[in-house]
């Protein structure tokens, strides 16, 4: 097991956890939301502006990514309370250093985490495995007791499982161990923000997003 903790400026308690665990699994119903306009929405543990923020860090990230890496390597950047999330693959190392510099600069982001694989793009079939592998794990979220899928991100590459959100130690125990029983899932990386119980009951009910936003 590898862990990498992120302290001082990013929160109280960024735990940026590289969980990582060898493992070898329709109709979704959302926990812990609220119903607007007859659509059932997840409470988001964001703030607006953070959730603001991040859309926009993920489209300036992948518009300077592809600016300075072009077709010749496949990077996504997720952001989560403005903290970034590097995944994919890059042709050489100096790709991968560059791609990180680059979304370091971007505007309101905090901190990046660079899982950059240096090896060729994964085929379409392996993307595909991969989304599959991240509905399966949000589902799991759902069927898993006192976890809320709206409080996380899933990311998946090759494989490999990325949780971001602002949870709890108990949560963050919790959506690892229910991310592992997926059928497909090699690892699981756990990129979270640690926050208290007493900090998660001070969190207002609002505001909400919908799923994987």
């Amino acid at each position: 097991m590898k862990n990498q903790a992120l302290h001082g400026g990013l929160g109280r308690a960024l735990l940026a956890s590289l969980a990582i665990s060898g493992v070898l699994g329709g109709c979704v119903a959302l926990v812990g939301g609220a119903m607007v306009g007859g659509t059932m929405l997840v409470v988001d543990r964001r703030s607006t502006g953070a959730q603001v923020d991040d859309q926009t860090i993920e489209v300036r990230a992948a518009n300077a990514i592809h600016a300075a890496v072009g077709e010749r390597a496949r990077v996504s950047a997720t952001s989560y309370n403005r903290v970034v999330l590097l995944t994919g693959e890059v042709p050489i190392e100096a790709d991968r250093a560059q791609v990180e510099t680059i979304v370091a600069k971007v505007e309101n982001v905090r901190a990046v985490v660079n899982e950059l694989a240096v090896m060729p793009n994964s085929s379409f079939s392996q993307q595909s495995n991969d989304a599959l592998i991240t509905s399966k794990v949000k589902a799991a979220f759902v069927d898993a007791k006192d976890l809320q899928v709206g409080s996380m991100k899933v990311v998946t590459e090759r494989g490999v499982v990325y949780l971001m959100g602002r949870i709890t130690e108990a949560e963050a125990t919790a959506a690892g161990n229910a991310a592992r029983s997926v059928g497909g899932v090699q690892k699981v990386v756990k990129v979270f923000e640690i926050i208290t119980p007493a900090e998660l009951a001070a969190l207002p009910a609002a505001p909400a997003s919908a799923p994987g936003k």
